[in-house]
């Protein structure tokens, strides 16, 4: 007996399962990363910090996050795999102690025209079947409330087999949805300005049609001119009516061109479905303009922008229609729906309830359901993203955070923390990556990358406490408690831009007069309105150029070269030098490794395995055939000069034979936005999010205008990054510009030489100014959020 009662009171050895409370990474080697090896605790907050591009994203998501995707996918079977996308395993010797990972990263949500809020978040379904429940008069099941489904019938004969004899029977079907017929669920409808699309003075031989794409030697131009409707040598202005409309609008036809076999379309269906059926701001910048400037886009007549059939709106709970629900404020609709005492549907109610209670609780209970999912902000395209996570019972999962703060007042950031905590304290291991002081310092364990950016970087400078990173020597740990001070005195403003009467989504008739000439920051809580008062009222007039948050495109073969448009003038200098054509100095063109098609790696597609990348032999990753590296410029070839930095191509194009003015001009640009570590022909997929928010207002900067609207450029950009930010917005009003940016970094805030605040709080509750005039008067007055917010970060 007492031996038992003498084991009993011994403390229980541990359990073998429960030692396993790391997440352990050894030498890792994702893009930038230099062997690193970290041990991160689970079921704790880790931040990750270090300056723009210094490898966390390679280490977070290129690394742990991409592994444990990977496995959860090895899990499947290979035809299901099939389906999904294939990874590669990262490059990284150990990763032991991985859980499930759920990324929530800070790509803008859906480039589709159909996506809104309440389809992105599941909203929308739920309340399709509460209506073809409960929905008086009953229309038919959950498509007949959906915007994307269209009503069609047919009947006709179809052959079955039966007892091994063939037998013909008479079928019919009909599905009832609830598409609105006229704009086919998009809401608008699209009127074309139709001397925008051709010069009718001129034949299509001789290049009438003015269409991105549409040249008389491209292949459309081949197919116009062959297909035999009509003349393709006389002005469009002779044609008939029949000649006209066979142009514009023939359906689909089948033609024979030159011998090849092909379905000949009219010009506006083709361009409906080639240019409109995606989203307007994820066009490449040309066709944008074009469509801008050739089509006028106006609420649907017949469904009133609601996007649903006359019978899916005939059809109601409580007076209520599926497109009164859809366009209501979501902390009005979640009221609406607690409202509905139905026992029939109770678990739906509940599901869909605990939903919206989720926008509330997350601070985006002023959007409506119907809210182009492409309008989102950055912040709030992460925040809608969070929603399906936050009532979810799983535990013992890695959440992986992408800047969770992006777009968030200081006021917003408070309810974010404590999200994140909510997700730790059920269980869950938070991997979070951060640039914000405030977000920085709810976390348990700081793992802090550098010291610098891009091939400086990708090393472990700290790992242990905020109190510790605080101490410590590093970049972050230097400015983690910057604050910056109220400018002694404010630019005086040169002129003003009215704007009157401003309705745009939630503003309530706004009247300002935005000073020009002096650096205008425009703040307020997330949905008070900025944006809408902004792009709505000021962005798109003449001289304007507008830098906004959509994220930059490009493929593996982009790169700071072409994007930027470098690339064309060292193409010319190179040709010039040596007396040949500039295509040959163009890896996506004729002077392309053959081999490779100028790629620099082959790729090897392995199904449902992860495809194999290996450098090509023939140019050993160099892109560009042999022949082409003989030429030189300035003593280097032109893969030498990709390969160099944009600080020592400026300095190589600055001076001696092989100055080029043109060249220097955008690599100076690129150096003043803190890009001069960056490798010319780096491919842009391998850019953090920081460095292609800079490598845009870069590219930006060469416009010609005297109005500079940004869009939260402190966006991915470290503490250190501001500091330069801010000195390359004084030198842009220095040099005349007026600058006007929309920011909740209290540190621009403070920088600034008027500031306008919208409010007070967010959607209906929002759209007003609060507050115009200097930082040192709003922190003097207190009377907004802001204003306190910005008196307790300068010590006001």
């Amino acid at each position: 007996m007492s031996m038992a009662k003498g084991t009993q009171a011994q403390s229980p050895a541990l359990h073998a399962a429960d030692s396993h409370d790391l997440i352990r990474v050894h030498g890792a080697r994702v893009n930038n990363l230099k062997d690193v090896s970290v041990e991160l605790p689970k079921r704790r907050l880790t931040v990750f910090t270090g300056v723009s591009g210094s490898g966390k994203s390679s280490l977070v998501f290129g690394t742990i996050a991409a592994e444990s995707q990977r496995m959860i996918n090895e899990t499947y079977s290979t035809f299901v795999q099939g389906f999904m996308p294939t990874l590669a395993r990262p490059e990284v010797d150990v990763l032991d102690g991985l859980t499930t990972a759920i990324i929530v990263g800070q790509e803008r949500m859906g480039g589709d025209a159909r996506s809104t809020v309440g389809t992105a978040t599941d909203a929308n379904a739920m309340l399709r079947i509460l209506f073809s429940r409960l929905g008086k008069p009953h229309i038919g099941s959950a498509k007949a409330f959906s915007f994307n489904v269209a009503s069609i019938s047919g009947a006709g004969a179809v052959t079955v087999e039966r007892g091994g004899e063939k037998v013909k029977e008479r079928r019919s079907f009909s599905i009832v949805g609830g598409m609105c017929p006229r704009c086919e669920g998009r809401g608008s409808v699209t009127d074309f300005d139709l001397t925008a699309l051709y010069d009718d003075s001129k034949s299509l031989s001789e290049g009438a049609l003015t269409v991105p794409g549409y040249s008389v030697d491209g292949w459309y131009g081949r197919i116009f001119r062959g297909c035999g409707f009509f003349d393709p040598d006389k002005p469009i202005r002779k044609f008939t009516k029949k000649e006209l409309h066979d142009l514009l609008h023939k359906a689909p036809t089948k033609i024979k061109v030159d011998g090849v076999n092909l379905t000949y379309e009219g010009l506006i269906p083709k361009i409906q479905k080639s240019m409109l059926s995606k989203d307007i701001d994820s066009l490449q910048p040309h066709i944008r303009a074009f469509v801008e400037r050739a089509m006028t886009f106006t609420s649907c007549p017949d469904c009133g922008g609601t996007r649903l059939s006359e019978a899916a709106r005939s059809s109601k709970i409580k007076k209520i229609s599926i497109a009164d629900a859809c366009s209501m404020q979501i902390s009005d609709l979640a009221e609406w729906v607690r409202g509905l005492n139905e026992p029939s549907v109770a678990p739906l109610l509940k599901a869909l309830g605990d939903t919206l209670d989720s926008f509330v609780e997350i601070g985006l209970g002023y959007l409506g359901l119907d809210r182009p999912a492409g309008t989102l902000s950055g912040g709030e395209a992460q925040r809608v993203k969070m929603i399906r996570h936050l009532g979810s019972s799983l535990t013992d999962v890695t959440y992986v955070f992408d800047e969770p703060t992006i777009g968030l007042h200081p006021h917003d950031i408070q309810r974010m923390n404590d999200l994140l905590l909510r997700l730790r304290d059920k269980g869950n291991t938070v991997l979070v990556v951060e640039h914000k002081p405030e977000a920085i310092a709810i976390a348990d364990h700081v793992v802090d990358l550098g010291p610098r950016a891009g091939t400086e970087g990708g090393e472990v400078v700290f790992e242990g406490t905020v109190e510790g990173l605080r101490k410590s020597d590093t970049l972050t740990g230097q400015h983690l408690d910057d604050r910056s001070t109220l400018k002694p005195a404010v630019r005086t403003p040169t002129g003003k831009l009215g704007v009157r009467g401003a309705g745009t989504n939630n503003l309530q008739d706004v009247d300002i007069d935005i000073p020009l000439g002096v650096l205008t920051v425009v703040t307020g809580v997330a949905g008070s309105g900025k944006s809408s008062l902004i792009h709505g009222s000021v962005s798109g007039q003449e001289g304007v150029v507008t830098v906004d948050q959509a994220a930059i495109r490009g493929s593996r073969r982009s790169n700071p070269a072409t994007y930027t448009g470098l690339l064309d003038p060292i193409r010319k200098a190179f040709a010039k030098a040596n007396g040949v054509k500039p295509a040959l100095f163009s890896a996506n063109s004729e002077g392309a490794c053959p081999t490779c098609n100028g790629a620099g790696v082959i790729y090897t597609d392995l199904a449902m395995m992860a495809g194999v990348a290996s450098t090509c032999d023939e140019c050993e990753g160099k892109r560009f055939q042999a022949s082409v590296l003989d030429y030189h410029f300035g003593g280097r070839d032109i893969s030498e000069v990709l390969a160099m930095s944009v600080a020592e191509a400026e300095e190589f194009f600055g001076a001696g034979e092989a100055r080029t003015p043109a060249a220097q001009k955008i690599l100076q640009r690129m150096a003043d936005v803190g890009l001069g570590y960056l490798t010319l022909g780096q491919p842009l997929t391998t850019l953090s999010g920081g460095e292609r928010q800079r490598l845009k207002l870069a590219t930006h900067m060469a416009e010609k205008g005297g109005v500079y609207v940004l869009d939260e450029p402190t966006t991915g950009l470290h503490l250190a990054d501001v500091e330069q930010l801010l000195g390359l917005l004084d030198r842009l009003v220095d040099s005349g510009k007026s600058v006007i940016v929309i920011e909740h970094h209290q540190a621009v805030m403070a920088h600034a030489d008027w500031i306008i605040d919208l409010g007070p709080g967010a959607g209906h509750d929002g759209g007003r100014i609060v507050f115009e005039g200097t930082p040192a008067e709003l922190v003097a007055d207190r009377s907004t959020l802001t204003g306190e917010h910005l008196a307790a970060y300068v010590g006001g």
